[in-house]
């Protein structure tokens, strides 16, 4: 398509209106909605997030069980509730020591960290930012309260159905073996290779 000579603009000219739009579109893209949130698009487990971008952030003092383990789906279900398909403000990001972002996450000023803490469904992870003594607080508070995973649901220390019959159980981490000892009785081990 051939322009007239009368509207043909001068090649300076328009290698200055591109430069202001690349520079205008970097700007514009790159803001965040809200004034700095970024919207939740997903939630993995109990500590994981998937932001808008797709980018997988994990919130800061706290781990979640798997979701195969006791009190994982519930705290899967509670972050989904609190923050999927919201947005988010995200303050004092890390990398931590697998190179994945982690992160304090408020809603509002709510710092949503604090209250999976304070749920019970996480544990406390030791950590240094702006909010540690708010959160080990909570998590302490959760803890002392039997919340969550530290409750009966998750945490016995005898059996409800026969107190005098208590078997302790552990899972090797290396090996995926099921250990159970019985107690005052520590030369009796018994190992089982069952997975259910």
């Amino acid at each position: 398509m051939n322009f007239p000579k009368s509207l043909k603009l001068p090649k300076f000219l328009i290698y200055i209106i591109l430069t202001a739009s690349l520079l205008l579109n970097v700007v514009l893209l790159g803001r965040s909605p809200a004034g700095g949130d970024i919207r939740v698009i997903g939630v993995i487990d109990g500590d994981t997030l998937v932001m808008d971008g797709k980018v997988r952030l994990r919130l800061r003092h706290l781990d979640a069980p798997e979701p195969e383990f006791c009190g994982g789906p519930e705290a899967k279900e509670l972050l989904e509730k609190l923050v999927n398909g919201k947005s988010v403000r995200v303050e004092e990001k890390i990398m931590d020591q697998q190179g994945r972002p982690m992160a304090l996450v408020y809603l509002g000023d709510t710092l949503i960290n604090q209250t999976m803490l304070e749920s019970g469904w996480v544990r406390y992870h030791s950590d240094q930012t702006t909010q540690t003594e708010k959160i080990q607080a909570a998590a302490n508070q959760a803890k002392a309260d039997r919340l969550g995973i530290f409750s009966q649901q998750c945490y016995q220390k005898e059996n409800p159905n026969n107190p005098k019959c208590n078997i302790k159980g552990n899972i090797d981490k290396s090996t995926k073996v099921k250990k159970y000892y019985l107690p005052n009785c520590a030369h009796l081990l018994y190992q089982s290779t069952w997975s259910g």
